[in-house]
């Protein structure tokens, strides 16, 4: 299996709801996130490549056009939090590259949140 990774960044505010008041995390704040986008295939294209990191563009355009200083509450559905933030770029990734196979968010420095799907059937 060959597998690329290519990280992107955004900067971005956001309140998780729900929390006790006593929670940092309940109230508005910020971060400058890391995305970590990963992609994998058995066989690569013609040129040697996965996916060539130039074609990871549109992710990039989706990471600055639509949450690069934007209130994340206005626009991922649920709660802003990293691991449904991870979920909702994987969902926009795999829609454009099926070699998706995860994305990881990274809101500090020491914390970071993946959303791989399972490759186990469903019971």
């Amino acid at each position: 299996m060959f597998t690329i990774k290519k990280e992107f960044y955004f900067s971005a505010s956001h309140v998780i709801e729900g929390l006790p008041d006593s929670h940092p995390c309940g109230h508005l704040h910020g971060h400058n996130y890391i995305v970590e986008l990963i992609l994998a295939a058995e066989l690569l294209d013609k040129t040697g490549f996965v996916v060539d990191y130039g074609d990871l563009q549109p992710f990039k355009d989706i990471i600055d056009n639509e949450l690069d200083h934007r209130h994340l509450n206005d626009i991922i559905p649920g709660p802003t939090t990293a691991e449904n933030l991870a979920y909702y770029l994987f969902q926009r990734a795999k829609a454009i590259w099926p070699q998706t196979v995860a994305v990881c968010v990274s809101e500090t420095p020491r914390t970071w949140a993946e959303y791989r799907p399972s490759l186990s059937p469903k019971s």
